[in-house]
């Protein structure tokens, strides 16, 4: 595969992205004043967000919620503390998100510089669907771009999230390797394995996305001028329902799998490292930060969703969402933090570092950045 091929990719990507979103907010702006909406009262709703309504305009479903769901809606942590974190988020990690990809692009020896391409690639569209949800929450959680654009956003912005992990995966297997096997490592092709799995990961969770296009992922709040994206939805149908465990089945992949293998990958790290008669301390202190920011930022909000989901699918309750729309706020956070964090284990080893391997008294030379 040619690489500068791949890397203007992604600026395709983005561009693309961009002028579809904005075109379906021009089209959907058009519409949206001109809903006329009939509808009989419905019953409370009995699960997690509502019930839908019959609709005779037949353009935006109507959905029923109830009045603790639209105060948490239309709240101050919804419509300003959220909204807030994201904007932090968007001005730290866009920039340096382009700056890292924009230093990459010209790198000549990118064996070591694929998995960090993908992985400022993932944190980037995952800032730029971040955007998005700061209107949507600043409009008093009211969605103005459509129902595609709902379903893109969606998708873009969890996909992201798991491929993120994953990567964050590869980069510490690859550590380990570099550290705990250091012949393997020097043998081995860095640059196909680099470009093998970072296509991998973003095939499996393209197609892992699918099913957020499969449902309706926008509904008008009964009553309220207002339409909401994926915050609301209706577990009333066979399919939505079964939604539920393939969620479930998306965060044992896309977060608890990986989080095992980060811990184990790093924790063989430091204690090898801690064995050499080299003074690694400030690499193992940069390892252990990198280690505890990801579990800071990732486990919050995937432990709060995976609960959700489970109190959901038993009981038809839906009050630890509410803490779990705050928690993802971290998510954000680790995607502006990842250049930084980059940054600091490279600067921690030196490029092209004399290693001794723990089993040999020869030194190889290997790149552990």
């Amino acid at each position: 595969m040619n690489w500068k091929n791949l890397s203007n990719m992604w600026r395709v990507f983005v561009l693309l992205l961009l002028a579809f979103m904005f075109e379906v907010s021009l089209q959907d702006s058009v519409s949206k004043d001109s809903r006329i909406i009939f509808s009989k009262k419905p019953p409370q709703p009995k699960t997690f967000s509502g019930t839908i309504v019959l609709n005779s305009s037949f353009q935006m479903p109507v959905i029923n919620a109830s009045a603790n769901v639209i105060d948490h809606t239309t709240g101050i942590v919804s419509t300003w503390i959220i909204p807030s974190a994201y904007i932090l988020a968007i001005l730290v990690g866009i920039p340096s998100n382009v700056f890292v990809l924009t230093c990459l692009s010209g790198r000549k020896n990118l064996s070591t510089s694929i998995l960090y391409f993908s992985l400022a690639v993932s944190d980037l569209l995952l800032l730029i669907s971040l955007t998005f949800r700061v209107h949507y929450h600043l409009n008093n959680n009211d969605w103005i771009f459509g129902e595609l654009a709902c379903k893109m956003v969606t998708a873009c912005f969890y996909g992201n999230i798991y491929c993120s992990i994953h990567a964050h995966m590869c980069i510490s297997v690859m550590r380990y390797l570099a550290v705990v096997h250091p012949f393997i490592y020097r043998a081995m092709s860095k640059k196909y394995y680099g470009i093998c799995t970072s296509l991998s990961i973003w095939m499996v969770f393209a197609i892992a996305m699918i099913p957020e296009f499969m449902i309706q992922q926008s509904y008008q709040v009964l009553e309220q001028k207002m339409v909401t994206c994926h915050d609301i939805q209706s577990y009333e149908k066979a399919f939505n329902r079964a939604l539920i465990p393939y969620r479930l089945s998306l965060i044992c992949l896309g977060f608890i799998l990986p989080s095992l293998v980060i811990t184990f990958a790093y924790g063989s790290i430091i204690y090898h490292l801690n064995r050499s008669s080299r003074d690694w301390k400030h690499y193992i202190k940069a390892s252990t930060l990198v280690f505890g920011i990801f579990l800071v930022c990732f486990s919050p909000c995937n432990a709060l969703l995976f609960a959700h989901y489970v109190k959901l699918y038993t009981q038809q309750q839906y009050d630890l969402y509410y803490y779990y729309r705050a928690a993802v706020c971290l998510c954000s956070f680790h995607s502006c933090l990842d250049p930084f964090l980059s940054y600091l284990l490279t600067k921690t080893s030196t490029s092209q570092a004399k290693f001794t391997p723990f089993s040999s008294s020869a030194s190889v030379a290997l790149s552990m950045s």
